[in-house]
């Protein structure tokens, strides 16, 4: 009976919290039955947001929604009540929050001479578009562990096109060609807008305090036991006719260890991997230290699971080359209008209506996005908060005689303002710029064959589920919330044998309308 099913979930970002909404408002499981098992302090995972108007604001990273895909999430969240006001869902917040800002970017591209670029064409040339379509039209099969470079020339890494879709979506030459074509299939749409971002929406706060705020206080409503600073060390496993059974969990609490029996008819979800594990944080006078995996045992779990099972996974194809899968982000606190005035005149844009500014020739390639005031719950009406981050910390800037990775905040503070020919002193006086190191925060986009993901139940196990940016969910996009959430739905529905539909993906790839506005736009 399900009153008599116990849940155990390890790791409380996104895709445990949904897990959970969906045993509770799916499967009937009361939430005094699930319990949430947390290293740090705060749950959210990479959704995190923290700080204050005096020690500073931090925002790891943001992520793009749309109302035109993202299925899952959006139908969990017509379920969950906004904080701000009960009887309104965070869906329908979200949706009334961009009726009233939208998006209309007027300087996505920002060249070296500190100009606003044209970029109404995508810059093609025929041998630009007829590479593209071959990587689209390739199988997955045919693809296999290749990475973007190999299916297409350098020339179109100089495009306006490569330029805007590489820092909308974070991706890199050498980053996995499968998962490049994913995203120009799922993401077909915006294809046609993406110079101006018109397809994107955003929450009407950071994602913490818009849905993963919202989402706590449902689940805690619900009696959901969350244990904070809480590292699950291992599971034990037991094999019977081929099939694997979760039969105990270890976790160290507080620095004392300790055991619980998970039963046959229990539950366990894993969050396999972290794209924001050994993540590290500055100050104005101190760069990031640089951690790996070693510093944080974010990883060390699944390769442990994974040992001798390949149905569990590779987690070395991911975690293995942190030059490959890093990059770094600043949030930068401000005690007066300067930056937001000069920007907002510079730009065309008022804050929260433009996104993505890209300094498209900076060595560090950094990009700059001012959102709606305030950005934060608790945030004062004196403040502002910004973020920026850039896809190349390795490499020296253009105005700071160092990497990205080796700056204090106060160095990148001084490298945008080179770039945008801001004075220093007057405009960031009184700022408080927080740089974020983050070594595998694209490891998901990372080379992979199809089997170095495991399925959200694997077809070995009997009571554990895999709900991450590192499970296989066909046809849909890593480094999105949507991904997490489906994927927990998957799982959720499978090990507890529900019988609804997961809402289908929307294939607007399929779509005759969006296939002639890409080629059309492909040809300007």
């Amino acid at each position: 009976m399900v009153k008599d099913k116990k849940a155990y979930l390890v790791g409380g970002g996104i895709g445990s919290l949904a897990a959970a909404a969906f045993m509770i408002r799916d499967g009937g499981m009361p939430g005094a039955n699930i319990t949430i098992f947390e290293a740090m302090a705060v749950l959210g995972g990479s959704l995190d947001g923290a700080g204050d108007p005096e020690k500073g604001y931090v925002i790891r990273g943001g992520r793009m929604l749309t109302t035109d895909n993202y299925e899952c999430t959006w139908e969990l969240f017509k379920t969950i009540p906004s904080i701000q006001d009960p009887d309104v869902s965070v869906y329908d917040e979200t949706i009334a929050f961009n009726l009233r800002m939208k998006a209309h970017s007027k300087a996505r591209l920002v060249d070296h001479n500190r100009s606003i670029l044209d970029v109404s064409s995508m810059g093609f040339s025929m041998s630009d578009r007829m590479e593209l379509l071959k990587l689209t039209q390739a199988s997955e099969e045919t693809l296999g562990t290749s990475i973007i470079t190999d299916w297409l020339s350098p020339a179109f890494f100089t495009t306006n096109f490569w330029h805007m879709w590489q820092t909308t979506f974070a991706f890199q030459p050498w980053h996995s060609a499968v998962e490049f074509r994913r995203y120009l299939h799922r993401f077909m749409k915006e294809f046609s807008r993406i110079e101006t971002l018109a397809g994107v929406k955003r929450t009407e706060y950071n994602q913490y305090d818009s849905l993963v705020l919202p989402l706590l206080n449902w689940l805690e409503a619900k009696d959901v036991r969350f244990l904070h600073d809480t590292m699950v060390t291992d599971v034990s496993l037991k094999t019977d006719k081929s099939m694997i059974t979760v039969t105990d969990i270890k976790l160290n609490q507080d620095g004392a260890e300790k055991s619980i029996a998970v039963n046959e008819n229990d539950i366990v979800i894993f969050q396999n991997g972290s794209m924001t594990d050994a993540s590290s944080l500055g100050s104005m006078t101190s760069a990031p230290d640089k951690l790996t995996k070693a510093d944080s045992g974010g990883w060390a779990l699944w390769e442990k699971l994974a040992e001798g099972r390949p149905d569990f996974g590779n987690p070395a194809a991911f975690n293995s080359s942190i030059p490959e899968s890093y990059w770094a982000s600043f949030t930068v606190t401000l005690k007066d209008p300067s930056f937001f005035d000069q920007m907002e005149a510079f730009s065309g844009n008022k804050a929260g209506t433009g996104g993505l500014v890209t300094f498209k020739d900076s060595n560090w390639l950094m990009s700059v996005v001012l959102a709606h005031q305030p950005h934060f719950i608790n945030q004062p009406n004196n403040i502002q908060v910004f973020w920026g981050y850039a896809l190349h910390p390795d490499r020296i800037g253009d105005f700071v005689a160092k990497p990205m990775s080796e700056c204090t905040g106060e160095d990148i503070l001084r490298e945008l303002c080179g770039h945008l020919n801001f004075d220093m002193n007057t405009t960031f006086q009184n700022a408080n710029c927080i740089p974020c190191r983050m070594p595998y925060i694209t490891s998901m986009f990372m080379p992979r064959a199809l089997t170095d993901r495991p399925l959200p139940v694997p077809k070995i196990s009997s009571n554990l589920g895999f709900v991450s940016q590192f499970v296989e969910v066909p046809e849909d996009v890593v480094f999105t919330v949507e991904y997490s959430i489906r994927a927990a739905q998957m799982a959720v529905y499978q090990l507890m044998d529900i019988e609804m539909e997961i809402p289908p993906i929307r294939h607007h790839d399929k779509s005759l309308k969006v296939n002639i506005d890409a080629v059309i736009k492909s040809f300007k």
